[in-house]
């Protein structure tokens, strides 16, 4: 009976795609869709209903992503910028030095 119940499981999960890499909510066993802004954090379509969520902002989980990846690559440039600087500053007082 366990071994039937695991092969359901496991079945289900690859019709909703979570097979593929998919995450899916531990409380309801549905695809991560969407992302609380609030909480930061990914939530199924049902937990958006629930009490924990329904006054929160939430957003389609791939327009999250973006707006992250964006914010990743604004602050990596930014990390860039400063390194370049560090290493002309110090290649400058290396000279002095010589």
């Amino acid at each position: 009976a366990k071994i039937i119940e695991i092969a359901k499981r496991l079945s289900l999960q690859a019709a909703r795609g979570g097979a593929g890499g998919e995450r899916l909510c531990q409380k309801h066993h549905e695809a991560l869709k969407l992302f609380c802004e609030e909480d930061q954090t990914p939530i199924c379509l049902v937990c958006r209903e629930s009490q924990a969520h329904r006054v929160h902002a939430v957003v389609p989980i791939e327009e999250a992503a973006e707006e992250y990846k964006e914010k990743f690559q604004a602050h990596v440039q930014i990390l860039k910028d400063r390194q370049e600087k560090l290493l002309g500053l110090k290649m400058a007082e290396e000279g002095k030095s010589l």
